[in-house]
């Protein structure tokens, strides 16, 4: 595992619980990595990879192991959040330790449920969330700021950083996250020392009402949808009832379940790939007779990080990789077949690994 999260955010009576408790309950059994409960509110999940379950078959694995991912619930937004109100401060620093943030939107209507500001505006309630963090990250520019502005006049150093923070207090300022501004190499660089909160990359989870299947779209998910794209950012319809009714269903009736609805997968896996997608993640897999397993990864990774994901010693002795890409494995019906075509190749320490390679490592 990356060791990265997804916070879930979201205003009262928006479904968040439910979707966290969806989450943390469908994906626990059939696993090696059954949910696990870290603290009251961290839920460890699995990224379901239907390419193990082939090379599982065509290796003759005793066992399958998916890749995961933390789920965080964050309790306790209110506005005035960034003021210390409800839950505050605590609220803040849950979210400044996750990676990324899910941001659950009410996008139905209901009698049943009040909604906390008297009517649906997912618009609105996507706003208070935002202005929240933009109002603590006002406070945490103008913190460092202060203290940079005295150092400045001596240490001339310091002056691309005073810069840096200038440009996005005023950007704060005009009630705009920090994602939607574009940095040089050398300023994220800089930016690393200063963890915003509306850098973050967000994806929305759109909640719509049962009579919304199975298109999952109303005028509330456009709207939700417009506001994304002009953030750079995505969105995903879900179901959270829907998820709770199927997390309680044993395993093999889930999937008749949701044929008879129009819908080919729950909504939490498609959530929980573009969570992975977001995060900027990616597997490599390995198989053999013991195991069939997805090891995580970031973008960008070499051959010998990547070994070191398997076991650091594997890192230090590392001579190569045998690398065959998941659809020759399965043209070819495995390594040897994949060998005698031609198909297996050689990578040394920098190759930089690719979504789906199935790897052996070398090493001493």
């Amino acid at each position: 595992m990356a060791g990265l999260s997804c916070g879930i955010v979201g205003l009262p009576n928006v479904g968040k619980s439910t979707l966290f408790n969806a989450l943390t309950s469908i994906l626990a059994p059939a696993s090696n990595y059954p949910f696990c409960t870290i603290d009251p509110n961290i839920g460890i999940v699995t990224v379901y990879d239907p390419r193990l379950r082939v090379l599982s078959e065509i290796s003759h694995s005793n066992k399958i192991i998916d890749a995961t991912m933390e789920f965080v619930d964050i309790a306790g937004l209110v506005e005035g959040a960034s003021k210390g109100e409800g839950l505050g401060n605590k609220f803040l620093t849950n979210i400044r330790e996750t990676d990324a943030i899910v941001h659950v939107v009410r996008c139905f209507d209901s009698s049943d449920i009040i909604h906390v500001a008297g009517k649906v505006d997912p618009i609105h309630d996507i706003q208070i969330i935002n202005l929240e963090l933009i109002l603590a990250d006002l406070q945490m520019a103008e913190n460092s700021l202060g203290k940079i502005e005295k150092q400045v006049k001596t240490k001339k150093e310091l002056i691309p950083v005073y810069e840096l923070l200038k440009r996005i207090m005023a950007h704060l300022n005009e009630s705009k996250p920090v994602r939607t501004m574009t940095f040089t190499h050398e300023e994220q660089e800089l930016l690393k020392l200063y963890p915003f909160l509306t850098q973050k990359k967000v994806l929305y989870a759109a909640n719509v009402a049962e009579s919304d299947l199975p298109s999952m779209e109303n005028d509330y998910v456009k709207r939700v949808r417009e506001y994304a794209q002009a953030e750079g950012n995505s969105v995903i319809p879900i179901c959270a009832r829907l998820e709770e009714e199927i997390a309680q269903l044993p395993e093999q009736d889930r999937i008749p379940f949701l044929e008879s609805l129009g819908l080919h997968q729950t909504g939490l896996q498609r959530l929980i790939k573009a969570s992975f997608d977001m995060l900027g993640l990616i597997a490599f897999l390995t198989t053999g007779e013991i195991e069939s397993r997805a090891w995580t990864i970031t973008i960008g990774t070499n051959a010998v990080e990547a070994a070191g994901k398997i076991h650091t010693d594997i890192q230090k002795g590392f001579i190569r990789a045998e690398v065959v890409s998941y659809d020759d494995m399965v043209a070819y019906k495995g390594r040897v077949g994949a060998r005698e075509m031609g198909k297996v190749r050689f990578e040394g320490r920098d190759y930089i690994m690719k979504d789906g390679d199935v790897v052996l490592f070398m090493h001493n």
